[in-house]
């Protein structure tokens, strides 16, 4: 009889030395992404700008990765990770550089504008090492010692958490410490760096069209199937995944919510600590919860659950939806502080079984679009929750802000019961046996 709780499972992990390599430069890319909105309105603050114009600068760039990233994620899906992230990446670091340019000597405003549109070509860094995993594993590149997917999800969601939860600290430390622009000029340049270092790993680079439409494998050594696969590849006309798996869509709704849940929540917060005259109680609140998500996270991979994987999705979304829900019962600082840390010990669970039932849903040529669309659908969520926030703040405070962020985590549960026949029958249950 297998254990409920086995710890020894991220052995696994850590017995694939190839995978330091990928995981590395993913991070590496990971400290830019999210240190991204936050560090482009602390860099244009402290540099004199409006915080309406920092604002807006900030969301043209969310705006712009919501459009572009996707796009950038099929053509990798298409062509592989080493044709298409070069230039992506270079794309990016341009805007990047007009724009930090353009702070440092005084240019003219519309330019900051102009360059936040190019900065969203990135590609997706919790995309592309899920990609890597999820090929080493399905076509059995790693053997017998391959590790459970559903672990490998919960340790890429461990360095989600860790990237999430110090990088904006760095880029403000950065930025207030040294000069405006030093936060976002060092994220870039750990961004440049982990880019060339991803596209350098080619023994662990998906091959385009390496698993079919009904998610089965290719052999190790190719063969006839493979060039079948291959010759797929060639019609650079297939629609979008967003539009063609209905289970994409649904997962990019629910990061939609959940991103504009935590866009007025991180808001709210902050304005409810302005409120009692102690600002650091914001940083308190989001560390620990951060904390909390990520030791949970950690956990989660070790849990061996035999449900099928549409009711853990079903599950940890109505859970998760109701914790959050408690914020509309939000009166006072000790009460925020106990459902936040309530909240976050399954924000890190959601997003691993988010991933894995996307895992499941599509097949494996498409995952690195289908992971980005669902992530692009936190950033829209990111990007409409603090204007949202900041309006009902500013009209009725800061409680008034987390009623609203109560009502939009309990949409969560709402939407994926209405589609619970849909996703029993698009998620293939035992895919991640």
């Amino acid at each position: 009889m297998s254990k409920a709780i086995d710890p020894s499972v991220y052995r696994a992990i850590l017995r694939v030395k190839s995978a330091y390599v990928f995981d590395g430069a993913a991070l590496l890319m990971r400290f830019y992404t999210y240190m991204m909105n936050i560090g482009t309105i602390t860099m244009l603050t402290l540099s004199g700008y409006s915080f309406l114009s920092a604002g807006l600068v900030s969301s043209l760039i969310a705006l712009s990765t919501f459009l572009i990233s996707p796009r950038i994620s099929k053509l990798i899906d298409e062509r592989g990770q080493r044709k298409v992230i070069p230039w992506a990446a270079l794309v990016t670091v341009g805007g990047l550089t007009v724009m930090l340019l353009c702070v440092a000597l005084r240019g003219p405003e519309w330019l900051l504008f102009a360059a936040a549109i190019p900065m969203g070509f990135a590609p997706n860094p919790q995309a592309l090492p899920r990609a890597r995993w999820t090929y080493l594993i399905r076509t059995g590149k790693l053997g017998d010692a391959a590790p459970d997917l559903r672990t490998m999800f919960s340790y890429e969601g461990v360095l989600d958490d860790a990237a999430f939860m110090f990088s904006p600290a760095i880029s403000i430390a950065l930025a207030t410490t040294i000069t405006p622009i030093a936060g976002l000029l060092a994220g870039g340049i750990g961004f440049l760096v982990g880019s060339v270092v991803m596209i350098c790993a080619r023994s662990t680079e998906p091959i385009p069209g390496w698993g079919s439409t009904t998610g089965e494998e290719l052999d190790g050594d190719g063969g006839d199937e493979g060039e079948t696969f291959l010759g797929e590849i060639a019609d650079k006309r297939q629609k979008s995944i967003f539009r063609t798996s209905t289970v994409v869509r649904i997962l990019f709704v629910l990061t939609f919510l959940l991103g504009a849940f935590f866009g007025i929540f991180d808001t709210s917060t902050v304005a409810l600590a302005e409120e009692i005259g102690d600002p650091t109680f914001a940083s308190v609140v989001l560390m620990a919860s951060s904390f909390a998500s990520m030791i949970m996270g950690f956990v989660f991979g070790m849990l061996r659950l035999n449900a099928p994987q549409y009711k853990q999705l079903i599950a940890i979304a109505v859970t998760i939806g109701l914790m959050y829900g408690c914020m509309i019962f939000i009166e006072t600082p000790e009460m925020l502080f106990i459902v936040s840390i309530v909240g976050a010990l399954f924000y890190a669970p959601y997003l691993i079984v988010l991933n894995a039932s996307c895992e499941c849903a599509v097949p494996g040529k498409r995952l690195t679009e289908a992971i980005t669309w669902m992530n692009a659908g936190g950033t829209c969520g990111l990007a409409l929750g603090p204007t949202l926030g900041g309006f009902l703040i500013d009209l009725s405070g800061a409680t008034f802000a987390f009623d609203l962020g109560g009502i939009i985590a309990l949409a969560i549960p709402v939407v994926v019961l209405v589609f619970a026949k849909t996703l029993k029958r698009d998620i293939r249950n035992n895919h991640l046996a």
